[in-house]
């Protein structure tokens, strides 16, 4: 299979640069993976699709304002350093522009020297990394002076960083957001409740390598980038009862579908445990656990579009992605959902 498989041609108007409000008045396609029939709806009628005895399993991370801009002290040069990975304390592995300002050595400071930082190593990717200092605890200094790092496509600024988090994110380590969730409000969740579908949660830590493009024309020799996850030992007796009581397990995202489909072909079971995946999910994958899945409209010839084609099949896919532009749905992380069962 074909990396220009997966391509399919967006108009740039249809790239949702803003959220809209509310967050379950966005639009929800509806594709039956086995007949091919879609409908279209809002994603408040989502409540419809969800039947009594169901499980939804959602990624409950949290997407840290990771973007911070300052100076090069000594020159006054403008940086941008965009954090990667925590590697211990204030010690991190960061994204720096422009990179010639940050060689082994050089000294930062940003929000005015409320957090001052030091290069201590210039790794052979080009990744640097930093030890930073500051009086305040380094999340509190961050939510401060920190951005949220939103994906390239979006070139408008985000007014309100709240609208870049799920209204039930939690565990702070994300560089992206995991947008499927971004649809869900506090009413609509206690909604679904109340009808007897149960709310389960997993963590993976969103990388900023869920925007690497795919460059090899096999899709089979691409390699994954690896993010941490963690299943609650909840989370793994709710989706065994479940499966047990004859329930579907309907993961928010593709993040909540490769953190248990990850957990499933390690232990061949969903067990309380955390690790590292780089599950890489395309078509000719046999799903373990998941019966639906609720997801946004991915990049053309990304991972994700090749993840959702394995789940749905690759002709409902395309068709569905085709009906969706004709149908001027808005796209990616800020854009409308699909629902796949």
């Amino acid at each position: 299979m074909k990396t220009a498989d997966f391509y399919y041609d967006l108009p740039k108007e249809l790239i949702a640069q803003t959220p809209v409000e509310p967050r379950d008045s966005s639009r929800l396609l509806v594709l039956d993976r086995k007949t091919g029939e879609i409908e279209h709806r809002h994603f408040y009628d989502i409540i419809d699709y969800l039947r009594e005895g169901d499980l939804i399993v959602a990624n409950d991370s949290r997407v840290l304002p990771a973007r911070i801009y300052g100076v090069k002290e000594g020159t006054g040069a403008r940086v941008e350093f965009l954090l990667l990975r925590q590697i211990s304390g204030n010690r991190w592995e960061t994204l720096c522009k422009p990179g010639k300002k940050a060689r082994e050595g050089a000294k930062f400071s940003f929000g005015g020297g409320i957090l001052k930082a030091a290069v201590t190593e210039v790794r052979d990717d080009g990744n640097r990394v930093v030890d930073f200092d500051c009086d305040e605890s380094f999340f509190a200094t961050l939510d401060k002076i920190g951005q949220m790092p939103l994906p390239p496509y979006i070139t408008e600024e985000l007014r309100d960083k709240e609208r870049y988090q799920t209204v039930y994110s939690h565990e702070l380590g994300s560089a992206a957001a995991p947008t499927a969730g971004l649809h869900f409000t506090e009413e609509l969740m206690e909604r679904i409740r109340q009808k007897g579908v149960r709310i389960a949660y997993v963590t993976l830590h969103v990388g900023l390598g869920t925007f690497r493009p795919v460059k090899v024309d096999d899709v089979t020799k691409h390699k994954m980038h690896s993010e941490h996850y963690e299943v609650p030992g909840e989370t793994a007796e709710l989706i065994r009862q479940t499966k047990a009581n004859g329930g579907r397990i309907i993961a928010i995202g593709t993040t909540s579908c490769r953190t248990l489909e990850s957990v499933a072909a390690q232990y061949g079971e969903i067990r309380a445990c955390e690790g590292f995946t780089d599950i890489f999910i395309y078509p000719g994958y046999e799903f373990k656990v998941l019966d639906g899945l609720v997801t946004n409209f991915h990049l053309p010839e990304s991972t994700l579009i090749m993840l959702v084609s394995a789940f749905a099949g690759y002709d409902n896919i395309m068709n569905a992605y085709k009906t969706a532009v004709e149908e001027r749905y808005r796209f990616f992380s800020f854009g409308d959902a699909m629902m796949i069962s």
